[in-house]
């Protein structure tokens, strides 16, 4: 058996809930009074707890019933969201699902993709943005975006380009005094991104320079977040060349030390093996593949 209660009777309860009301959920509704607290009578009968109490001629929602309420709003949004999603699409056949680190997709991905719909309008994009590791499969992806060591089973895997980290800081936070060393630096404060705990320490190591200081410090999820904290002064960041170019290019970002990091990681485009041959993956692989070759520091024109 399987505990599916009717979507009716979800709306009528979400409804009855926000209002505090039979009577304006109905109307919200278009059905009557009556039939609003019938379906809602019916799922308090399913789930076998009341959802509702009366208090002076007014509705309460009772412990079980604010629980359950925001598990039906969740439940009612994600079933609207996933209804427009499908009317969205209008009947084209071509949709790419897209999924990319969230920096990476919004930093380099995004100011490359006009060409390529000028080049192929006939196909769509989808795009999100993940910060976990995913299954493409699972989640209907098409082609994604990983940073790592190039090789995840079942994934065809293409190399864009590998990572040099550098550390930069607002110019206002150094107050115009050069350090004289790389530890100096663990004067202020260390920014570190959540994913890469170990950034500061291998920075250090590859000057032969050990500190206690370089697990120690505020973590931010994403590179974006790290990037805006950096820019506000907050203390120095390690971060990707690429991705800060504009703020070195205008002074935002200086460079405290010189030393560069290279990561033995890189970016690379993956998709399913199966989906290989398909022309819409093919072509999508084959724009940002032949732009990373040509050089990655500026998009293309369309």
């Amino acid at each position: 058996m399987r505990y599916l209660p009717s979507i009716t009777a979800m709306q009528c309860f979400e409804a009855s809930a926000r209002h505090l009301s039979f009577t304006r959920a109905a109307d919200e509704l278009s059905l009557t009074q009556s039939a609003v607290s019938k379906q809602v009578a019916q799922l308090e009968s399913f789930l076998n707890r009341k959802l509702f109490r009366r208090v002076r001629r007014s509705l309460c929602l009772t412990p079980e019933g604010a629980i359950y309420i925001g598990e039906v709003r969740k439940i009612l949004a994600q079933l609207e969201m996933s209804s427009q999603y499908i009317m969205s699409y209008n009947n084209q056949r071509d949709v790419l699902r897209v999924a990319t680190l969230p920096t990476f997709g919004s930093r380099w991905l995004a100011p490359r993709l006009s060409a390529f719909l000028d080049r192929y309008p006939h196909i769509s994009l989808d795009c999100s943005e993940k910060v976990e590791s995913f299954d493409l499969e699972q989640e209907g992806i098409d082609i994604a975006f990983f940073y790592g060591h190039g090789s995840w089973p079942g994934l065809e895997c293409h190399r864009l380009f590998g990572e040099e980290v550098m550390p930069v800081c607002a110019p206002e936070l150094l107050n115009n005094h050069s350090p004289a060393s790389p530890l100096e630096l663990t004067r202020y404060r260390l920014l570190h991104l959540s994913t890469r705990p170990r950034c500061w320490h291998d920075w250090f190591a590859a000057q032969d320079l050990t500190t206690e200081h370089s697990y120690q410090g505020n973590r931010f999820e994403t590179f974006h977040m790290l990037l805006r904290a950096t820019m506000a002064g907050c203390g120095i960041a390690l971060l990707p060349r690429f991705l800060i170019e504009d703020e070195l290019a205008s002074g935002q970002l200086v460079v405290p030390w010189s030393h560069s990091l290279t990561s033995a990681n890189s970016y690379y485009l993956v998709y399913p093996e199966r989906l290989g041959e398909g022309e819409k993956v093919r072509l999508f692989a084959d724009y940002l593949l032949n732009l990373a070759a040509a050089g990655m520091t500026k998009p293309t024109p369309s």
